[in-house]
């Protein structure tokens, strides 16, 4: 089975650069991108439960907007349809249970900005091997790296 590349689609300036930089490896090793969008925990408050229900149509909704939007670039980039993953809940524990139920995910990628960390970076750097739950490498990509950077590291 090929090997795939996991990408955690976020709205951060950085994001671009994992996308990039996991399609041009998927390419280039005959891989796949996998684009994970998370969406948050739901509010319990049993009296809002109908709002509650439109709110979680409608973040979905977004969400699988986002991952079609991605998915175009990061088929045309890596040549091959990516697969896309849509879980709600802490990010850090959306990522586990994506990477547990996909031995074919071999890497996690993720980018930094250049003034500091994001959430996940830092709970990478923060934790090691137990951030994905089973021994899986973590890529983090200088999230300001040009096209051609790219290209030559990739």
């Amino acid at each position: 089975m090929p090997r795939k590349f996991l990408v955690v689609v976020d709205d951060s300036p950085e994001f671009e650069s994992a996308l990039r930089y996991a399609a041009r490896r998927a390419r280039s090793t005959g891989g796949h991108v996998v684009l994970l969008r998370i969406i948050p925990p739901a509010a319990s408050d049993a009296h809002w439960a109908g709002v509650r229900e439109e709110i979680e149509r409608q973040t979905r909704a977004e969400a699988e907007a986002t991952l079609s939007g991605w998915a175009e670039e990061a088929a045309e980039r890596s040549g091959s349809t990516p697969v896309l993953v849509i879980e709600r809940g802490e990010p850090q524990g959306c990522i586990r249970k994506v990477v547990a139920e996909d031995p074919d995910i071999k890497i996690l990628v993720l980018a930094a900005g250049s003034s500091a960390p994001g959430p996940l970076v830092a709970a990478v750097v923060k934790q090691g091997a137990s951030f994905t739950g089973r021994k899986l490498p973590v890529t983090i990509v200088p999230g300001e790296l040009t096209e051609k950077e790219i290209e030559d590291l990739a």
